[in-house]
């Protein structure tokens, strides 16, 4: 059974690995999970915050 929603960490991997140059598509087979998943996270629609949170463990 595919996924269809994220967790608040996998959010929070999601801009990370994004950030690390992945594109969405990659995200989202690594998730097995919808990229209008990782799209939803990575407009904010979907785990709101989550951006901040990324940021602040990547400049950690």
């Amino acid at each position: 059974m595919n996924k269809t929603k994220f967790t608040e960490d996998e959010a929070i991997d999601v801009w990370l690995r994004y950030w690390a140059g992945q594109y969405q598509h990659q995200i989202a087979a690594a998730y097995v999970i919808n990229v209008r998943a990782v799209n939803h996270v990575l407009k904010e629609k979907a785990h709101v915050g989550s951006k901040q949170i990324a940021a602040s463990r990547r400049s950690a």
